[in-house]
């Protein structure tokens, strides 16, 4: 893949690892592809920034200190650095554990540009943040909550998303209701991740 206009991913010697379309429920949190060793749609690793869905031997097998998001909507495309040492992404994603990260929501919803809508309160980031039960969820990601408690969540921005039908549809991108802080939205986009 190129790395011409990668923004913070600038500088060459990423690895693909995931392209998810967030209109397709391929990638939604509760796929088994997040915690299996199975590829899907090798080719489409060969694409460059497309809409073809993938996911790559290196979600397994490729150690790094630095994750690259980026998310795609319309022909604008945002990236978000993670610095993070581990022996694969898998090891941070598949048994489900809540890992934090320290971003912060502002950062998280810069993904998705001027658009971005969070919940003002919960904001748990990171690896497999969720609320209770059947709320928002993300493999990657930010959610949130109108409520300062992180029990019933109803907005998220992030990769692999899940929870009751409205979140659900929404497996790459941004999902905000109820007194978010840039009003409701549903963007579905193409995310992309990339590790060094």
């Amino acid at each position: 893949m190129t790395s011409h206009g990668l923004g913070p991913c600038e500088g060459g010697g990423w690895t693909l690892i995931l392209k998810i379309d967030g209109t397709k429920a391929t990638f939604s949190f509760s796929s088994k592809l997040w915690s299996n060793y199975d590829t899907w749609n090798i080719l489409g690793g060969r694409t460059g920034f497309d809409s073809q869905e993938t996911k790559l031997p290196t979600y397994w097998n490729t150690p790094f200190t630095k994750i690259c998001l980026a998310m795609k909507i319309g022909q604008q495309m945002n990236f978000i650095t993670i610095n993070r040492k581990a022996d694969s992404l898998h090891s941070l994603i598949a048994d489900g554990e809540y890992r934090a990260t320290t971003l912060g929501r502002d950062e998280w919803k810069s993904l998705i540009g001027t658009e971005g809508s969070l919940q003002r309160y919960c904001n748990k980031e990171g690896f497999n943040p969720s609320c209770i039960g059947d709320n928002a969820k993300a493999r990657i990601g930010i959610v949130g909550n109108n409520e300062n408690v992180c029990s019933t969540c109803d907005s998220f921005v992030g990769f692999g998303g899940g929870g009751h039908p409205f979140y659900n549809s929404i497996t790459c991108g941004n999902s905000a209701v109820e007194n978010a802080d840039n009003g409701l939205k549903k963007i579905k986009a193409m995310g992309y991740i990339l590790v060094q």
